[in-house]
């Protein structure tokens, strides 16, 4: 199920950082899909928890390896990375925030977004999951009657070999012959013999 719009193509970016956050051991890990009074900001927020600095530090850098890795995507910026109490990586399209728990406390972002959709990556995987498989039935049921249409196309039959001409071919080929035959002189008889008799008395006369 490959994600062809580029809203597919974010929702499976941010659905890939939930689950780094969650192999790293951040805590309490919720995406936020804003409202479109919102869409000018970013289409979700990733928020999560780390222990301490080192972690959200480890956080952070394993979602940029990896996003960049499989999607080839960098952060358009990246705040917070010295002090680590609250680093913020900026996809324009998605912000993740990796928070020490008492700063993601103080700062509340989730009471902030109120108009938000708050979702676990569990709820978000299976959204996901939902929407690209329906996409990929209707494209495959689209195709279907296509299919079905090639499949009943009759062949297209040769045409009959005529055998009417071979009688005229063989009528021509006899013609010449009886032409020939026509033309061909007739023997001459050979030209009869005086018999012996007559030319002995014709001699005997003139003498």
């Amino acid at each position: 199920m490959t994600p062809t719009t580029a809203h597919e193509q974010t929702r499976l970016m941010v659905q890939t950082a939930a689950r780094v956050c969650e192999d790293k051991k951040g805590e309490d890990t919720r995406i936020l899909e804003l409202d479109a009074a919102d869409s000018g900001l970013a289409d979700f927020f990733l928020i999560t928890s780390a222990l301490n600095d080192r972690q959200a530090l480890a956080i952070s850098d394993e979602i940029e390896l990896t996003l960049k890795r499989d999607f080839g995507v960098y952060a358009n910026s990246v705040e917070g990375r010295r002090k680590g109490d609250w680093i913020l990586l900026d996809y324009v399209d998605f912000v993740i925030h990796v928070f020490l728990a008492e700063r993601r406390a103080f700062y509340d972002i989730e009471r902030l977004r109120k108009s938000a959709r708050p979702l676990t990556p569990a709820e978000f995987d299976a959204e996901l999951t939902a929407a690209l498989s329906a996409k990929t039935r209707a494209a495959r049921t689209k195709a279907a009657p296509a299919k079905k249409a090639a499949a009943k196309k009759p062949a297209k039959k040769a045409p009959a070999k005529s055998t009417a001409k071979a009688p005229a071919k063989k009528a021509a080929k006899s013609a010449p012959a009886k032409k020939a035959a026509a033309k061909k002189p007739a023997k001459k008889a050979p030209a009869k013999k005086a018999p012996a008799k007559k030319t002995a008395a014709k001699s005997a006369k003139k003498r």
